[in-house]
């Protein structure tokens, strides 16, 4: 087994999310399997959340996804909300957490379009 087949990739997913799924499929089509963490089933709470967000050089605003239902709900689009405030709504609805976010030895990035996974695969 070569050391690129050693290569440890995490993910962090959402099962209905279209990109998410083409993600992975550029992902398996290189030969990688990665460690899947789906964020909306087990969220990750906010130290991890943090820590995500540190990793990818992201506020907590640059990290929303916008074309939810919820994001208009809690009035999300307001200019005026404060970072911190948008970061506890991330840790109480993970749905709201832009996906999917993958992360190798090359680094993390949110892979919105789905080919920006391929920048992080050996």
């Amino acid at each position: 087994m070569g050391a690129a087949t050693m290569e440890e990739i995490t993910m962090y997913y959402h099962i209905d999310c279209g990109t998410s799924n083409q993600v992975l499929e550029l992902i398996r089509q290189k030969g990688f399997e990665p460690k899947l963490i789906d964020y909306v089933q087990n969220p990750i709470g906010a130290e991890k959340l943090q820590d995500l967000l540190d990793l990818l050089g992201l506020t907590p605003r640059e990290l929303l996804k916008t074309s939810i239902p919820l994001y208009k709900e809690l009035d999300l689009e307001d200019p005026d909300l404060s970072q911190e405030y948008i970061f506890k709504q991330i840790v109480d609805h993970p749905i709201l957490m832009n996906r999917p976010i993958v992360i190798t030895s090359k680094g993390a990035k949110l892979c919105r379009p789905a080919e920006l996974v391929l920048d992080l695969l050996p």
